[in-house]
């Protein structure tokens, strides 16, 4: 508005001033002024991906400091710059690293140490809204410290030599938010890791994994990955992703399973690719696991493929966590596709390639 009304707050947006309601946020008073809001990366003049401060993709210049403009607060004469300056290095909430002993996804199932396989740091903030979110507590944590690529980079590396590990994970949350953020990391952790054992494996929902953003991070040093496919039908991924519009679930849906042919019709060999599945009976049905199977196998039979067993968390505390006995049954129905690497997280460990009832569990 170009004139005050009660209540209102004036602030100034590249240099021009408006007046907008007061105890909103910047990205609200943005769409406000007619700043197209994007849910998806290359679209819309603002793009909104975790709305609780984590992933910085939103970020405007406020008064002089970069700002996350989902979760900061308007005020009288505040001055906001859409355009971050040339200089601008990405920062992002990053938190929890710590020695994982069985790894994510994107984990080779043969991989066993001591103690650990690798080490873990989680990106705050995602763009689904999984109402039985298995990591809500760092998908809606917007109060950590932002790191640049490099601060998060060396406590990665300094984790990696406590624990005497090669592999070093990120995932989240969703670590690929931050396109610029991620990318600038994998490079810093290639940089302070140099040696040829070292690995860089990210774990994602992949529905942001454009093929240039994929050709990107391997570019970069990627060399395990692990996309999630949470549903072979749209409806499927709505229900167990919490994204209520349709067309951008459609979206988000395709471009997982798009991304994932992408990478083994490109890059099988060359990168470590697992792929993961969530079961809950309360979400998704058997059938769809089959369909889910013959899909997987119609693109690579060999590849990895992790059954994640959904538990009761966050807002669906009301479903049941499956039994091993669902989880063998799972295994037994993916393994008759024709796949050959299957394994099943359950609740006494996890079911192996081989034979469920020989696994370590």
């Amino acid at each position: 508005r170009e004139s005050p009304q009660r209540g209102d707050v004036k602030i100034k947006v590249n240099g021009e001033s408006f007046f907008v309601p007061e105890n909103i946020t910047v990205r609200k008073a943005l769409e406000l002024l007619g700043y197209r809001i994007g849910r998806f990366p290359g679209e819309g003049d603002l793009l909104v991906l975790c709305e609780i401060g984590g992933c910085y993709s939103c970020a405007v210049k406020v008064d002089g400091t970069v700002k996350p403009s989902c979760i900061t607060a308007v005020r009288d004469n505040m001055e906001i710059e859409t355009r971050l300056p040339d200089d601008y290095i990405p920062k992002r909430l990053v938190h929890g690293w710590m020695g994982h002993p069985v790894g994510g996804v994107g984990t080779p199932w043969w991989l066993k140490g001591r103690r650990y396989v690798e080490v873990a740091v989680f990106a705050c903030g995602c763009n689904l809204r999984c109402p039985q979110c298995q990591n809500w507590t760092t998908t809606y944590n917007g109060r950590e410290y932002a790191y640049t690529p490099r601060e998060a980079a060396i406590i990665t590396t300094d984790a990696r030599l406590r624990y005497g590990v090669d592999r070093m994970a990120i995932s989240g949350g969703e670590c690929t938010l931050n396109r610029p953020w991620l990318i600038q990391y994998i490079k810093e952790l290639r940089r302070l890791n140099a040696d040829a054992e070292a690995r860089f494996h990210v774990d994602t929902n992949a529905t942001l994994l454009t093929r240039d953003y994929i050709d990107e991070l391997v570019e970069a040093g990627v060399t395990d990955i692990g996309p999630d496919l949470k549903g072979l039908y749209v409806e499927t991924f709505m229900r167990i992703t919490g994204i209520r519009d349709r067309e951008l679930a459609v979206k988000y849906h395709s471009t997982a399973w798009n991304a994932f042919k992408y990478l083994v019709d490109n890059y099988k060999g060359k990168v470590f690719i697992g792929v993961g599945i969530p079961y809950n009976r309360s979400l998704i049905s058997l059938d769809e696991i089959s369909k889910i199977g013959d899909e997987i196998f119609k693109i690579d039979s060999e590849v990895q493929v992790c059954v994640l067993d959904y538990r009761p968390e966050f807002r669906r505390r009301d479903i049941s966590r499956p039994s091993f006995k669902e989880m063998v049954n799972v295994w037994n129905i993916l393994k008759n596709i024709g796949l050959k690497t299957v394994i099943c997280q359950t609740i006494y460990g996890h079911i192996g390639p081989i034979n469920p009832l020989q696994s370590e569990i």
